[in-house]
């Protein structure tokens, strides 16, 4: 399967979603390779064979996981920008401050794509498409963003504001200073405010 291509979904029944809230809580606080069909059924309260009609296989289970985290997260930031001011520096902001709520309420232990990519690097796993596409879709978004401030340096400055955003993450994840993300913030709209000052001396 290439990078590009988005993995097969399951219709979720009842049973299907208990089993996907077990398989959540269990790969993010303990990691997707500890956790074995057995304890999320158990969990789950299903079967094994319940668990195998309705996802085939573990790796559909972490497939199902990630991409909806995944969705979450998108509605979630996407119901952000729409309510940001509507100034390009304002709406680079807003991601931020969507991931410093987001991370506080959902990721203690940092991003969840980060962590499952230290265990799924190879690109023929199902779920490596997901992994991969949140970030690249987080590059283009900044990107697209920072069109709107430098339209000439938009792919570098989009790399920039990428690299603030996910270092935070991590930080964030392993806990090594306070409040990662709000720093990773201040540093952006210092970097935006000198490419307006920039801009007005032109």
């Amino acid at each position: 399967m290439g990078t590009s291509e988005r993995p097969r979904r399951i219709t979720m029944t009842p049973a299907a979603q208990r089993v996907l809230e077990a398989a959540a809580r269990l790969f993010y606080e303990r990691g997707i390779h500890a956790v074995g069909v057995d304890l999320i059924a158990t969990e789950a309260g299903v079967t094994k064979k319940t668990l195998y009609d309705r996802f085939g296989s573990k790796e559909q289970i972490v497939v199902e996981y990630l991409a909806d985290r995944d969705e979450r997260w998108r509605t979630f930031l996407t119901q952000h920008l729409a309510a940001a001011q509507p100034t390009p520096a304002a709406r680079v902001l807003a991601v931020f401050d969507a991931s410093r709520a987001w991370s506080a309420k959902n990721s203690p232990k940092g991003c969840s794509m980060v962590n499952a990519h230290a265990e799924i690097s190879d690109p023929s796993h199902p779920a490596h498409p997901i992994i991969t596409g949140q970030k690249q879709w987080m590059l283009a978004l900044f990107t697209d963003l920072a069109r709107d401030i430098t339209p000439d340096g938009a792919g570098r400055l989009g790399q920039t504001l990428l690299l603030l955003h996910e270092g935070a993450l991590v930080a964030h994840g392993l806990n090594v200073f306070a409040d990662p993300i709000s720093h990773a913030r201040e540093q952006a709209q210092a970097l935006l405010a000198a490419i307006g000052d920039s801009a007005a001396k032109r």
